[in-house]
């Protein structure tokens, strides 16, 4: 089954787009595993978060190139986005992968970008 992203193919291309639609500051994980929004000193727990759009994007040629992009929104209502790359490793640290399925999933059509 086809999704919705199949017009837009590349992260970039995907990045674009949402910072178009004004969503252009990002959701880290730092060394300490603590998750921040891009410029702010805030540290969220994933309670206080929520998953409300998922891309994956394939390498044509390398499975170590696969990368997820994740619209994010916070409890103050910022957006932003938070990419993973997974594959041989990921550009996380292990805290990571537990903090993330931690995070509230609410798929939200307004970030399907195919319309």
């Amino acid at each position: 089954m086809e999704g919705h992203i199949d017009k837009m193919t590349t992260l970039s291309q995907v990045m674009t787009r949402l910072t178009q639609r004004g969503i252009h500051r990002e959701f880290r994980m730092n060394e300490e595993g603590e998750m921040k929004f891009e410029n702010s000193e805030k540290k969220y727990q994933p309670d206080e978060l929520t998953i409300v759009k998922t891309y994956r994007f394939e390498g044509p040629s390398n499975p170590d190139d696969n990368a997820v992009l994740y619209v994010i929104k916070d409890t103050d209502g910022n957006l932003g986005m938070m990419i993973d790359s997974y594959g041989a490793g990921s550009n996380y640290p292990k805290e990571f992968d537990d903090f993330l399925r931690k995070i509230p999933i609410l798929e939200n059509e307004e970030f399907d970008l195919d319309s």
